[in-house]
């Protein structure tokens, strides 16, 4: 823990700041050190510091005005005021206005060390409790997860199934279908609830900066690397860890991940202490991964160690019946957020977004909704609101036997074409459904 504790020790005398400096760089911590209550300021406008060490008597300002001001700045900095013998009262009083501890001088390095190991344990527990706080936010019941269509009912009986256990998970399916909230829906119904569910997006980072990332860095490992740095692995202790876009990693990244997930040990960039962390895995990708390890650019020893269980989310086309249902929870989204009324949508507009492509899914009708509700004037969504009205024409579509004939294949698509759930969702019988598919040309 003291890796991650910075402290601040400000005092006029040089041999004071030269002998706490040394005392807690020897435990690990990173500290910094100012000569009066001006510099100090300074330097905690720019960075924060967990722990301040400061003096009562010094040229300027004193201790207990720079402590009122370091409690303007940063309301949860740990204070503790240094005093000689003659100034206990003055110290009580700083308690009493909200420092956490004061030390007399000469200093005791037994007594320092151990009111600072209790300062640094009071961080932690505070950490914690806010990252729990944020975990439980964050959380995502199944029926939060907004669809009663068939195939989102066969992703949450997924889901549901999944959660339990501790086994490996790869999300698939298109840009913007909600793959990391099936994540979160996963990880919020599972055991690990508690703990965090840490993401990493790994297209967006490249092999070194993601090797730092995942396992964490020593000191002095790279240029930059000014302090030791927990890596997500860790981070992910006792939780999940959702890598995000995992086709996009290199083959040396593949082979390190693979060691990590067979053991759950690994060493940090530049250490040799291996650490160990409890950690399920969970990834997603909109890409193909067996056809990535048929073509010899993604392990097949790593596909089937993530691949135990592989859940599919359908693209917002095999979803239509869903639209109404998410445009409605989108609606009462943004005009919660903006502090506006409710909006209602007109029929035509809603019968237009579910003839409507959406290559964005998800992630574009919500961005859709959003503009509508932002750009409209009146109380209702109405067709004109909506960047889709040229779709018909963008997709070349310009006789009804075409527009019938691309509805036809898109329904026959997504019941996998069965003929009977086909021709029950045309509302037509099966002969005549056969007699289209016949004119149409149409092949499975």
């Amino acid at each position: 823990m003291s890796q991650n504790i910075s402290i601040l020790i400000v005092d006029d005398e040089a041999s004071v700041r030269d002998s706490l400096y040394n005392w807690f760089i020897e435990d690990d911590y990173q500290v910094e050190v100012a000569e009066d209550a001006k510099k100090a300021l300074s330097l905690l406008e720019n960075r924060k510091f967990d722990i301040v060490l400061a003096d009562i008597k010094m040229p300027g300002m004193d201790g207990l005005e720079m402590h009122r001001r370091i409690k303007s700045l940063n309301k949860d900095c740990i204070v503790i005021i240094m005093t000689a013998f003659a100034s206990v009262d003055t110290a009580v009083q700083a308690l009493k206005d909200g420092a956490y501890d004061y030390v007399t001088k000469p200093f005791d390095p037994d007594d320092l060390s151990h009111l600072i190991r209790n300062a640094t344990k009071q961080i932690s527990l505070v950490s914690e409790n806010e990252t729990l706080k944020e975990n439980v936010i964050q959380l995502v019941n199944i029926e939060d997860i907004i669809g009663t269509s068939d195939p989102m009912r066969k992703v949450l009986q997924d889901v549901a199934s999944v959660a339990q256990s501790s086994s490996s998970v790869i999300i698939t399916g298109e840009s913007g279908t909600g793959k990391e909230l099936i994540a979160r829906a996963i990880h919020a119904n599972s055991s690990r609830k508690y703990f965090p569910l840490v993401s990493v997006h790994c297209g967006a980072l490249t092999e070194s900066l993601l090797e730092s990332e995942l396992f964490g860095h020593e000191k002095g490992a790279f240029t930059g690397a000014m302090f030791n740095r927990k890596g997500r692995f860790e981070m992910a202790d006792g939780g999940t860890i959702f890598l995000d876009e995992i086709a996009t990693i290199s083959t040396k990244m593949q082979i390190e991940l693979l060691r990590v997930l067979e053991s759950k040990k690994f060493m940090r960039v530049g250490g040799n202490k291996e650490i160990s962390s409890d950690f399920r895995v969970i990834c997603a990708t909109n890409r193909d991964l067996k056809k990535m390890v048929n073509d010899g650019t993604f392990r097949e020893d790593l596909f089937y160690r993530l691949n135990v269980v592989n859940i599919v989310v359908p693209p917002l086309r095999d979803r239509i019946e869903d639209i109404p249902l998410l445009v409605n929870h989108f609606i009462k989204k943004y005009c919660t957020s903006m502090s506006r009324d409710l909006v209602t949508i007109e029929p035509s507009a809603i019968k237009r977004l579910e003839e409507f492509e959406f290559p964005g899914n998800v992630r574009e009708l919500e961005n859709m909704i959003e503009r509508a509700i932002v750009v409209g004037n009146g109380k209702e969504i109405r067709l004109k609101d909506l960047p889709v009205t040229k779709e018909i024409v963008q997709n070349n579509i310009e006789s009804l036997d075409d527009l019938e004939k691309k509805h036809i294949a898109q329904i026959l698509i997504k019941y996998d074409w069965n003929i009977s759930r086909t021709a029950k969702a045309l509302q037509v019988d099966r002969v005549t459904l056969y007699n289209k598919i016949k004119k149409h040309e149409l092949k499975k």
